[in-house]
C-alpha cells in the first residue's frame, strides 16, 4: 500500500498540536507553525508517496506556516509545494507578493525562499481541505527564473486543463488506498505532467514543456473529456480530437501508445458505467434500455450484444447475478 495515514486524535487533547507539528516536519518542511487551536488540533493527513513526487491530502483547521531564511539554511529539500484547496480559504507572502486563495484554487511555493502562509477552515468546528503536491524542482521542465513568476499566484482550476487536474488530484486523494506500489510511478509521471501543463499554460510556456509532457498531458486530457462526455449518442473520435485542437490521426497515434483506440476505450467507458449500475440495488427499477442509454449506447440490442462479448453474461443475467 502506497498511503501512510496520520491522526492527531490517537493522543490525547494537549498532546494534538505537538504530533502534528512532528509529523509536518516529517512529511512536508521544519516550518514555525501556529494554531489557534493549539489546545485540542484535529487534523487529519494522508501521504502517497509517488516516487519522488508526493500528495498529500489534508484536513485542519486554522493554521499559520512560516518559512524563514534560518530554517531554509538549515534544511532545504529545493522543493515546490503546490496547495489545491478544496474547502476553506488563506493568504500566502511569498517572493514579494501577498494575495488569498480560496476553494478551486492552486497556489504554489518554493522551499528554498521564506514564505508566510494562513489557512482558515470554511466555519467554526469544521476542517479545511487540501491537496499539497510536493515536487523536486528538477522533475518540473521550466525554469526556475520563469516559474518564480506565478509564486503565490492563486490559479483557478474551473476549466480547461485546470479542471482537468483538480478532478485528477480530487480522484488521486479519495482513492488513494487502492493503489499498488507499481501504481507509484505512473500516478507521480501524470500528476507532474499535468502540474506542468498548467503551469506552462500559466506562464505561456508550454514550448518548455518536453515533448512527452505535452503527449501525455493531451491524452489525461481527453480520458477526461470522454469521462465527462459519456452520455452523450455523438461523443466520438472526431468530436474528442475537435474538441482538443487536434486531427483524428493524431487522436488515434495518442491512444495507440497507450494500447487503445479512442473508439475501443468510450465503449469500455460506457460498458463499465452500465455494469456499474446494473450491480447498484438502487437502480433495480430501471429498464435496462434505459440505463444504457444513459451512457450514450443508441441501440440497446447492440449495447445488449457488447456487453456480453465484454463480461460473459448478458446485462440481465448481470443484473441477476449481482
Amino acid at each position: 500500500m502506497l498511503v501512510k495515514e496520520y491522526r492527531t486524535e490517537v493522543v490525547a487533547a494537549g498532546e494534538r498540536w505537538e504530533l502534528w507539528q512532528d509529523i509536518a516536519a516529517r512529511t512536508h518542511l521544519p516550518n514555525l507553525l501556529r494554531s489557534e487551536q493549539d489546545e485540542d488540533f484535529r487534523a487529519v493527513m494522508r501521504v502517497l508517496a509517488l516516487g519522488d513526487v508526493q500528495v498529500a491530502d489534508l484536513s485542519f483547521p486554522q493554521l499559520e506556516s512560516v518559512r524563514t531564511p534560518r530554517a531554509i539554511r538549515r534544511f532545504d529539500p529545493e522543493v515546490y509545494q503546490i496547495n489545491c484547496q478544496f474547502t476553506g480559504k488563506g493568504g500566502l507572502a511569498h517572493n514579494g507578493r501577498q494575495d488569498l486563495f480560496g476553494p478551486g484554487d492552486l497556489v504554489i511555493v518554493d522551499s528554498s525562499l521564506p514564505y508566510e502562509a494562513r489557512h482558515l477552515p470554511p466555519g467554526p468546528e469544521v476542517n479545511g481541505t487540501c491537496v499539497v503536491v510536493t515536487v523536486p524542482h528538477a522533475l518540473l521542465p521550466l525554469p526556475p527564473r520563469t516559474l518564480r513568476q506565478v509564486l503565490a499566484v492563486p490559479l483557478p482550476l474551473g476549466h480547461g486543463i485546470g479542471g482537468v487536474l483538480y478532478r485528477w488530484l480530487a480522484e488521486v486523494a479519495s482513492r488513494s488506498y487502492e493503489f499498488a506500489p507499481s501504481d507509484a510511478v505512473t500516478l507521480g509521471g501524470v500528476t507532474t505532467d499535468l502540474l506542468t501543463s498548467v503551469l506552462g499554460q500559466a506562464l505561456d510556456a508550454e514550448d518548455a514543456m518536453s515533448p512527452e509532457s505535452r503527449r501525455r498531458a493531451l491524452h489525461t486530457r481527453a480520458l477526461d473529456f470522454i469521462d465527462r462526455n459519456l452520455g452523450d449518442p455523438a461523443l466520438s473520435p472526431a468530436s474528442v480530437a475537435a474538441a482538443h485542437g487536434v486531427s483524428v490521426r493524431h487522436l488515434h497515434q495518442l491512444f495507440a501508445e497507450e494500447g487503445a483506440t479512442p473508439a475501443a476505450w468510450i465503449r469500455h467507458r460506457r460498458l463499465e458505467h452500465c455494469r456499474r449500475d446494473l450491480a447498484d440495488p438502487g437502480l433495480r427499477s430501471r429498464p435496462i434500455a434505459a440505463l444504457a442509454a444513459r451512457w450514450g449506447f443508441r441501440d440497446p440490442a447492440a449495447s445488449s450484444r457488447q456487453f456480453r462479448r465484454a463480461y460473459g453474461m448478458s446485462p440481465r443475467d448481470y443484473r441477476h447475478h449481482t
